[in-house]
């Protein structure tokens, strides 16, 4: 049986992509590689990391933008548990309301509470 070597990219969508993809390049500094212009206008971009490690799109529809505001839809992968506190520094300087870190299901450390223009929750963990 053919094997899977994990996600490719996470698509989510928002009500504003020009919004969204500056608060995703703001807060979790992540920068456009790829935008999908239709009709000549911009309905939605792909984004990376640094590294090459994470790719995240986001596309223009707001209806179902909407039906996922307050869902923890994503939770994004960190180093280390002194990273998730790293990052709740940062959230703090930038003052980004997030709700805290938590302790996760298997012992790990869970930023919880960080909402997208959207109101969609992107948590960051740590095992």
């Amino acid at each position: 049986m053919p094997g899977l070597a994990g996600f490719h990219h996470v698509k989510l969508p928002v009500s504003d992509v020009q919004a969204s993809r500056q608060w995703y390049s703001a807060v979790l500094d992540l920068s456009v590689k790829i935008e999908f212009v239709e009709e000549g206008v911009v309905r939605g971009v792909a984004l990376t990391d640094s590294a090459g490690s994470l790719d995240l799109a986001l596309r223009h529809d707001p209806a179902r933008a909407a039906a996922l505001a307050g869902f923890d839809l994503v939770a994004l992968s960190v180093p280390s548990r002194d990273a998730v506190q790293a990052w709740r520094r940062r959230l703090d300087e930038l003052n980004q309301p997030h709700g805290g870190v938590v302790t996760g299901h298997a012992g790990g450390s869970v930023l919880v509470g960080l909402h997208d223009p959207d109101g969609i929750e992107i948590r960051l963990y740590a095992d």
